[in-house]
């Protein structure tokens, strides 16, 4: 198969280039078809480590190959190995994309792509950006998120994990939970307690980190559904140079509600996880019930609200290119999605009953029971949705500040 780079007349019309992309997508990959696909509904995975590896690395020569041709990173300018074309080019392919068989993109690579790389495009150092965003957008380097802390989940402002300076040097110390795929990756974007002085959202201070520092420590977590993509990291006497720090000092919030901005969107829209109305409306026909005005109800319902949160996306996308910083358009799109997960694998369970219960051999019913087991984590992941709800009300509708 060929990956010849994309042709600079593709800025011309989203039609003409829809025909640029088929053509390369023909010469890259094999079409999806149902005969070849398998049921596969899993949000969180159940690999080994071997296994998730792999997957890991097919995703990421894919990325690089993507990019390459002019079609990872296309609204990305040429200094930054893009095309810049527009988001509804982007939008082109994507939805192109979906009708071959591609690797499966690994939440690592979603969160070193569309996560970490715009993040350092916007706020980091022109060394920073040179180091980092290309690498990134290609994958050849992947990095994983360090919020989260056992005593500070949604409340991040809560972390306890302390950055303290000497010199050019900064020395880390604490502990971070659920970071996706940190096992995986060479760079971690830290966010710790660098001022106890001063209220809690102005003394944090963000850090590019290798994971392979002296006193890092990854340990995998065995999750619900089988897998271990989650870590719990532990920090002891981690040196960091300063010229890995990511804004200035306490700028640690403004750094982290811009991953989360990027996050809530990339969630709303990119993530292809779990079982969609596609799918739905296949179980139906293969149970014969979609003569049933009921199944019929719940197989609009799941459209719908899929359809919702495309627009949500494309609408928030264009914004963005427009120099929009991410704001509550974000999280509207992530409750409309998480949302939507639980209403897919609710339906399917009602489709089901009993069937879903058991590994009879049965294609597409048992296989259910990953989308069940994994949807309520999306409604944690990113900020859960009640963060999603105060930032709505406050930041967007104006709305009195909740009582802390």
């Amino acid at each position: 198969m060929t990956s010849t780079a994309v042709s600079s007349t593709s800025t011309s019309t989203p039609d003409e280039y829809a025909r640029e992309c088929r053509a390369w997508l023909d010469a890259n990959l094999p079409p999806r078809t149902d005969a070849t696909d398998e049921p596969n509904y899993a949000i969180f995975h159940d690999r080994t480590h071997d296994e998730e590896r792999a997957l890991i690395d097919a995703a990421r020569a894919w990325q690089a190959r993507r990019v390459d041709a002019g079609f990872g990173a296309i609204t990305w300018t040429p200094e930054w190995g893009g095309p810049g074309l527009s988001a509804s080019h982007e939008r082109v392919y994507v939805t192109m994309e979906r009708e071959y068989q591609t690797p499966d993109r690994h939440e690592n690579v979603l969160v070193t792509v569309d996560l970490v790389a715009p993040t350092l495009h916007v706020l980091g150092t022109p060394e920073q950006q040179q180091r980092f965003v290309r690498s990134f957008l290609r994958t050849d380097e992947l990095c994983c998120q360090l919020f989260s802390e056992p005593g500070a989940g949604s409340d991040l402002a809560g972390l306890r994990t302390k950055a303290v300076r000497t010199g050019d040097t900064w020395r880390v110390n604490g502990q971070k939970v659920w970071s996706s795929g940190a096992q995986f990756s060479e760079w971690g974007l830290l966010i710790a307690r660098s001022d106890t002085s001063v209220p809690k959202h102005k003394g944090m201070t963000a850090f590019m980190v290798p994971m392979d520092a002296p006193g890092v420590d990854v340990r995998p977590i065995r999750q619900m559904s089988g897998g271990s993509t989650f870590n719990e990291v532990f920090l002891n006497d981690v040196e960091i140079p300063d010229e890995m720090r990511i804004g200035a000092e306490g700028d640690g919030w403004k750094v982290a509600l811009t991953v989360l901005g990027f996050e809530r969107s990339s969630s709303a829209g990119i993530v292809s996880a779990g079982g969609n109305s596609a799918d739905l409306v296949r179980l139906a026909r293969a149970l014969g019930i979609t003569d049933d005005p009921l199944v019929r109800q719940r197989l609009g319902d799941a459209a719908i609200y899929e359809r919702a949160s495309a627009l949500l996306v494309a609408r928030n996308a264009e914004r963005e290119q427009a120099g929009a910083v991410p704001g509550v358009e974000g999280s509207i799109g992530k409750l409309v999605w998480t949302q939507n997960l639980k209403r897919v694998g609710d339906a399917a369970a009602s489709f089901l009953g009993t069937r879903i219960l058991a590994d009879t051999g049965e294609p597409g019913t048992f296989a259910w029971t990953e989308h069940l087991l994994g949807a309520p984590g999306y409604r944690i992941a990113g900020g859960s949705d009640e963060i999603q709800r105060n930032i709505i009300g406050e930041r967007g509708l104006g709305l009195p500040r909740e009582p802390r």
